[in-house]
């Protein structure tokens, strides 16, 4: 009887809406959604459910529409308080990143064309001139990510041959990027040197064959080895390169341009100082504490990047114009010494306890809702700085008769999603990643989540 009931495509399709839907969309699609909601009534039918009505149908069938139209991705205000948060698109872009990406869309630009002769010329001249005065480099290439950075150089000088790695540094990076797989896919052979806990000079020297293409060191940038453990410094491995004629290639991952243990945090690997303790190439992300767009990088010896540069993957794996553009605006941010100030992971890492406590403390005010400020932690995240935190405060949510997870999904749902974080049946929310531009979206969501 239940399937009886059900309305046909034609009567769905008769609802004013979903008619206007038909003119303004591809009819075709429209019936076919109208379909699909049809098939899936009929399930639930044969499980047990009433069957829907046709302007139930309608309803969903628009919702859908909507839900397809909507640009994707969407932005969300950060209020968990973890800077570079992966889920969230890592690192936010600066003001001018986002003023150079817009003005590199709306029309045609130099991209690959030499104004001063009107030549063809380098998508790579003007990133490359500023990654060398930053980094002290002799030469630089910018890629789509660091994975595909990898993948390049160890295409272009390993493929058939032997890369040697650390048996500490095989390590999975994140969403199932393992460096032998990496190694595998380039065509070179990993082999794998030490124990987990403990690598010395010798090991490598004593690995070193007719076949050795390459000796690889990755940084760990998202676990920490505590307790009896022992890795070879980078100047280290280089002089054992330097006599064997075998070059270092060194992952520092999260590509700080910045000194870390300024800000209270330890020390993290910087382009910088691995260049001037003589790896052959450096690779490191664009999207973490570079503070950039997502991209891959690569610095170092001249000769090594022109095999990269002249590798047939490089094509496949070139920057896009409009990360090209932000990038380009977020490293002038570095040469002009304004990276606290402008790029927006820095300005959140040096923001002050006092500041952060002061801005919890506003967020206060006629909120329907039990409410507490309170010392907490910032994490780095992104794959930056593992198990490494900032003291910070937060706005404590302590709704008795609205569930942490119900004040949640009203804040995720708003019209700015808002996402913050549940501790012991509490809300926090972190003023730390929230962007001062963002306020007054945040707290409307939140006094419309926790209102009676």
């Amino acid at each position: 009887m239940q399937f009886r009931n059900l309305p046909s495509v034609d009567t769905v399709l008769a609802d004013k809406d979903m008619a206007a839907a038909a003119k303004s969309f591809d009819r075709d699609w429209v019936v076919d959604l109208v379909r699909e909601e049809l098939d899936a009534a009929r399930e639930q039918i044969r499980q047990g459910a009433d069957s829907p009505d046709a302007d139930n149908l309608a309803r969903s069938v628009l919702q859908r529409i909507e839900d397809t139209m909507r640009a994707e991705p969407r932005q969300v205000i950060n209020a968990t308080g973890v800077v570079i948060h992966t889920n969230l698109g890592r690192a936010p872009l600066s003001r001018a990143a986002i003023e150079a990406s817009n003005q590199a869309a709306q029309g045609y630009s130099d991209l690959e064309l030499d104004l001063s002769t009107g030549r063809r010329g380098s998508r790579q001249a003007q990133v490359q001139s500023l990654l060398l005065q930053i980094t002290g480099a002799e030469a630089a290439l910018a890629v789509n990510n660091n994975a595909s950075a990898m993948l390049l150089g160890l295409s272009a000088l390993a493929s058939g041959k032997e890369v040697v790695v650390s048996r500490s540094e095989a390590v999975e990076i994140g969403g199932g990027f393992r460096v032998p797989d990496v190694l595998r896919q380039s065509g070179s052979a990993l082999v794998d040197v030490g124990t987990t806990n403990r690598t010395y000079v010798r090991d490598y020297d004593d690995a070193v064959t007719e076949n050795t293409a390459a000796f690889l060191k990755v940084h760990a940038s998202n676990f920490r080895v505590e307790g009896f453990t022992a890795s070879v410094e980078t100047t280290d491995l280089v002089e054992v390169g330097a006599k064997k004629g075998i070059p270092v290639l060194h992952d520092v991952g999260s590509g700080s341009l910045l000194l870390t243990e300024k800000y209270g945090m330890a020390h993290e690997p910087t382009p910088q100082e691995s260049i001037k303790d003589g790896a052959g190439l450096v690779f490191f992300s664009g999207d973490k504490l570079l503070g950039g767009p997502q991209a891959g990088i690569v610095v170092g010896k001249k000769d090594l990047v022109d095999v990269l540069a002249r590798h047939p993957l490089a094509r496949a794996v070139r920057i896009d114009k409009l990360s090209l553009a932000s990038l380009t605006a977020t490293l002038v941010h570095y040469l002009k010494g304004e990276a606290e100030t402008e790029i927006p992971v820095w300005r959140m890492i040096s923001t002050t306890e006092a500041a952060l406590k002061k801005r919890a403390k506003s967020w206060q005010t006629g909120l329907e809702c039990p409410s507490t400020v309170e010392k907490s932690r910032s994490a780095v995240g992104g794959g930056s700085l593992p198990g490494e935190t900032l003291p910070s405060w937060v706005l404590s949510l302590d709704c008795q008769e609205t569930s942490a997870e119900e004040v949640m999904r009203r804040l995720r749902e708003s019209s700015t999603p808002v996402i913050a974080r549940i501790e012991e049946d509490r809300v926090l929310l972190d003023p730390r990643t929230v962007l001062p531009e963002e306020e007054g979206s945040l707290l409307d969501a939140l006094r419309s989540a926790v209102a009676s």
